[in-house]
């Protein structure tokens, strides 16, 4: 299909690129064609009339940019939203969570996927790092709905095995462009040391990086240090979980040392400020991190913990809660945080042709609506962006070339109120309500 988008203004985010007018031409999943309007009234004007366009979009001078990567999720996690709340991390997970969970179906997990899917197109999120119960079938709805997927294993004591962790890496890593699989486990402390040195090798063999909950409370840090004599950080490195480099979800309570081994094996952080909120996990080191030269992406978490699946409202909390922690009112600045949800998470989830809007990258695209008060006056787009922008003003969603979501309707092959009808009925079968 060839799409274009034209009359726009256009933030890149290549690094130094100021925002400029002009236009985006789409061919099938990848941009072709991206210059200011200069250019196309120069050098390309000849071929503009030979092009038979499937979809042209006046824009009307709004933004278009790469959309948000976000880098740690369970969306399946839907079924507990507003159900699971205001308690204490371990016992949201073990008497909330778990036992729920543990009556969960893989087609169960395909459908309530499905509902997070259509609030990711509505906050202009056009990638998901997953890791959930079932991945096969979180990756059908996921290639039915047309997200971008990278799933990763939630292995531990109770769920999955070394086995199903290596033949979902096989057979993910092949199937299809808008899918793919990075080595994961949930936590160290759930799972044996004898599961961790096998996760060690596996990682060993492929050569591939490995991610994991990492540091989340401070109650996990002093219990593996009474298991190890070691925090999290240190232990996994020690067990050679990160070889060959991967990344941390949460790291709120990391030390010195700690961030020492992130940099050396060129790990990224990312950092769920929502979730460490309303779970009083406590607020990450954001400033630190940048400071030491390690990445760091954006993630909602899941929409139990969170419960809300919107990248600006992340963004936000990011600058905010780093500047409260570190008694500065200029760091980080708004375009260091928008490149930790776009590039930096698209990095973090190594998805390196869908970081940037330039030509031959995926057309994972969304359309920022500026002609909303919340966007006016017009000084600083990143700002705006980060400091006042919301998911309101997400008016097109475009993953892979297919535009998913304008202006309120999706295009996503099923019906909205379908969609919402079958995961009501599955929570309420859960829940026995």
């Amino acid at each position: 299909m060839n799409v274009r988008l034209y009359n726009a203004r256009i933030l890149t985010m290549e690094k130094n690129r100021p925002v400029f007018r002009g236009e985006i031409w789409v061919k099938n999943e990848k941009i072709a064609y991206i210059a200011p309007q200069e250019e196309l009234e120069g050098e390309w004007a000849k071929d503009l009339p030979r092009i038979a366009w499937d979809i042209e979009i006046d824009c009307r001078d709004n933004l278009l940019m790469p959309g948000f990567k976000n880098a740690h999720t369970h969306s399946a996690m839907t079924f507990l939203r507003s159900y699971a709340d205001d308690v204490p991390l371990d016992k949201w997970l073990n008497e909330k969570v778990f036992p729920l969970e543990a009556k969960l179906s893989g087609e169960d997990i395909y459908h309530l996927t499905r509902l997070a899917i259509l609030e990711y197109l509505t906050s202009g999120i056009t990638s998901i790092f997953e890791m959930y119960l079932t991945p096969d079938t979180i990756a059908e709805a996921c290639l039915d709905m047309g997200m971008r997927c990278v799933l990763t294993s939630g292995l531990n004591n109770f769920s999955s095995s070394i086995e199903q962790l290596e033949d979902e890496y096989l057979k993910w890593n092949k199937k299809n462009s808008l899918i793919s699989y990075q080595l994961g486990f949930h936590a160290e402390y759930t799972c044996s040391k004898e599961l961790i040195y096998n996760i060690s090798q596996l990682a060993h063999e492929y050569r591939a990086p490995v991610y994991t909950h990492i540091s989340e409370t401070a109650k996990e840090v002093e219990e593996c240090k009474a298991r190890y004599g070691m925090t999290p950080v240190m232990f996994l490195d020690t067990m050679g979980v990160f070889e060959f480099g991967g990344g941390g979800y949460h790291c709120v309570h990391v030390t010195g040392s700690d961030m020492e081994v992130l940099r050396r094996r060129r790990m990224c952080v990312v950092t769920n400020p929502a979730s460490n909120l309303k779970l009083a996990s406590g607020i990450a080191p954001i400033a630190e991190f940048e400071r030491r030269k390690i990445p760091v992406a954006i993630g909602t978490d899941g929409p139990a913990s969170n419960n809300c699946l919107d990248m600006f409202r992340e963004m936000f909390l990011v600058a905010g809660l780093s500047r409260v922690r570190e008694g500065d009112a200029s760091s980080p600045d708004a375009m260091k945080v928008l490149r930790m949800a776009t590039v930096q998470g698209a990095r973090a989830m190594r998805l390196s042709k869908a970081d940037v809007l330039a030509k031959g990258k995926y057309a994972d695209i969304i359309m920022i609506d500026l002609h909303q008060p919340n966007m006016q006056p017009i000084h600083n787009i990143p700002k705006n962006l980060v400091y006042s922008g919301s998911k309101s003003n997400v008016c097109m969603t475009m993953i892979n070339g297919r535009i998913l979501y304008r202006n309120g309707e999706f295009n996503i092959g099923d019906s909205v109120e379908n969609i919402y009808t079958k995961c009501d009925k599955i929570v309420r079968r859960l829940t026995d309500v």
